[in-house]
């Protein structure tokens, strides 16, 4: 069964279409100097390869604006102008031919400076990005509520709403981001039901990989099942490709997008005769070369094996120091336990072969 998503207006950053019932996007950011277009195309491009739809880069200053066309020339993705405060850094990423901005148009110095931002971004046919982060509420916020709440979070992000639909803008969407996960979740909530925009979810400050992937899952994931979310970021400390794969996984899981292998592994217990951590280990690193999903099981135990991973494309089944090779729950042939892994990328091989004949 899938999900029911909220059909909300649709709006495009680069080819990438974002809302309308277009699949839910894999956003991240570069970690690098926007100065450098070197490093910065390079990582880039290892996003792209990971499976990122859209990247960001930071622009805190006119260097970094300027040197933008450089980095656009060479990118395989739609690229996002991270703004804050300056206007005119947006007019000149306007310039160098960025695909969409993130900026607050409350924020950047006055009525007179947004209507020159709005005037090039529709004349160039390019969305902004609203978002709010708990983090830095506006005080005057923070004295109505007392403190972060969903209401205010949300009352923000309309202050910045209505000042582009004043200028009769309305290519937008908009992100509420928290560290705190039910905080989060609420204030995706409340907008959901307040305006038909699109949504970009994120946890922000999620944390490094090993906590910040397990907010990111309950939080974004929680969202997407209700079918609310059209673009998606998870914030981790470190190397963003990382990033991207777990936003991959993210909806893989809940059957929104096919995305390489997946990889279905039981847990250990007493039937247990073969290393199976070991094995599960061993071709988890090896499915990394591959790109098309397949499904492909490892099971410890031959009684079970097969038929609780039927659905599987293909997968093994441990037994005393030897196992089966089963494809689809029907057991090809029996293998010694040193030949099981070989023995199951053979039929990986096979399976994509036939699959390209």
């Amino acid at each position: 069964m899938g999900i029911n998503r909220k059909k909300t207006r649709q709006i495009h950053i680069g080819d990438v279409l974002i809302g309308g019932g277009a699949p839910v996007s894999v956003q991240s950011m570069t970690n690098t100097k926007t100065q450098d277009t070197e490093s910065t195309v390079r990582q880039i491009r290892a996003l792209a390869d990971a499976g990122c739809d859209i990247v960001r880069l930071a622009v805190p200053d006119m260097e970094a604006a300027e040197n933008l066309g450089n980095i656009i020339k060479k990118s395989p993705v739609p690229l996002v102008a991270d703004i804050h405060f300056d206007y005119r850094l947006a007019l000149e990423a306007i310039r160098q031919g960025i695909a969409a901005l993130r900026l607050n148009p409350g924020n950047i110095g006055g009525e007179e400076n947004v209507r020159k931002v709005v005037t090039e971004a529709k004349a160039a046919g390019i969305p902004i990005r609203i978002g709010v982060n708990g983090g830095s509420l506006d005080k005057k916020l923070l004295e109505k509520y007392g403190h972060v709440t969903a209401e205010a979070l949300v009352e923000s992000a309309m202050q910045h709403v209505r000042i582009l639909e004043a200028q009769d803008f309305y290519d937008m969407k908009i992100s509420l981001k928290a560290h705190d996960v039910p905080l989060t979740l609420e204030a995706y909530r409340l907008m959901s039901k307040t305006v038909d925009y699109p949504l970009h979810l994120g946890i922000t400050e999620a944390g490094t990989p090993h906590t910040g992937m397990i907010k990111s899952a309950v939080g974004i994931g929680a969202l997407l099942a209700e079918g609310i979310g059209d673009t998606i970021r998870i914030s981790l400390t470190g190397d963003p490709v990382v990033e991207v794969k777990v936003a991959n996984e993210i909806l893989k899981s809940l059957g929104m997008k096919e995305y390489g292998p997946t990889l279905i592994s039981c847990p250990t217990c007493g039937r247990t005769a073969i290393d199976l951590p070991a094995i599960a280990s061993e071709v988890e690193k090896r499915l990394e070369g591959i790109t098309e999903p397949i499904s492909v099981a490892v099971m410890g135990c031959v009684v079970n094996g097969p038929g609780e991973a039927r659905e599987a494309d293909v997968g093994i089944a441990g037994g005393k120091g030897e196992g089966l090779v089963f494809r689809k729950g029907e057991i090809l042939r029996k293998v010694s336990e040193e030949d099981l892994v070989s023995e199951l990328f053979n039929e990986i091989d096979k399976i994509l072969e036939e699959r390209h004949a």
